[in-house]
Order: structure tokens, then sequence, then C-alpha cells
């Protein structure tokens, strides 16, 4: 069976436009959820986490979760940031227990998701953040399976 895909795309012209349309996007969002954020290094994905974090009400400041991989925010949902940056293989995944952040209780950031791309469930949103034609400006691209 095939399946849609639905695409958004958005032109942010500085880190707080990033923020704000995180914001919205948020409100989108649902228990169950799995956001998986690509994109180079510095093109604002952390910021992208922040932006969510803060429509969903979740009182902490998101923080790339580079050395804990890990970091869990309490808002509107439970909110796991997962980064899968220093992640060496799959079987470290499997060490940590991913599946377990999979559920239909919370929802589920994760930076550098393109790693282990082949592990998230196939109706995954994915949320890819490219440079654009100057230092700020940055091209979102939402895409959501139907």
């Amino acid at each position: 069976m095939n399946s849609a895909v639905q695409t958004e795309i958005f032109i942010s012209r500085s880190p707080e436009e990033t923020l704000e349309f995180a914001k919205q996007f948020s409100q989108s969002l649902k228990a169950g959820d799995i956001v998986a954020l690509i994109g180079n290094l510095g093109s604002g994905k952390t910021i992208f986490v922040k932006g969510i974090c803060n429509g969903l009400n979740a009182g902490q400041n998101p923080l790339s979760p580079t050395f804990s991989i890990i970091n869990e925010y309490i808002g509107k949902y439970t909110i796991y940031h997962i980064d899968f940056y220093r992640i060496k293989d799959k079987e470290e995944l499997y060490d940590i227990g991913y599946e377990d952040y999979f559920n239909d209780e919370s929802i589920c950031l994760i930076e550098w998701a393109d790693m282990f791309i082949e592990i998230l469930p196939e109706d995954h949103i994915e949320v890819k953040i490219e440079f654009g034609s100057d230092d700020l400006e940055r091209v979102i691209t939402i895409q959501r399976k139907k």
C-alpha cells in the first residue's frame, strides 16, 4: 500500500523565526509522534527542539543532549529529546533501550536521525533543516506520511 507524503516548506530568516515556526509546528504534534530532525552542524536542530518544547509548555530549557544522549522534558506531553550524533552503532541504541521511548504517551524528538533512520517507524515526521542563501536563512522541510 502506497502512503501519501504531505510536504511543507518554510523559509526562516533568523533563529527567532525558526523558534517561532517550531512553536507553531508543535501544535500539530500528538502523543506517539516521532520527529526526525535532520541537518548539518549549526543548522538549527536544537533551536527547533526549543521551539517545540516552548510550544508544548515544557518549562525546562532544552539543550543538545550530545553528551547525555537522551533528555526528558515535561509539558503538555512527556518529550524525549534524543541525539544520535555520538551513537556508534545500532547495538548502542538497543543498549540504551531506544524502543522504550517510541510509545503512545510521549513525543520523541531525534537530532541527527538520519544516522539511523532505518530504526524509525515508517510514519515518523521528518524535519530537514538546510542552510539558505545567507548565514541566517534556513530552509525547513517537513514531511509527514499519511
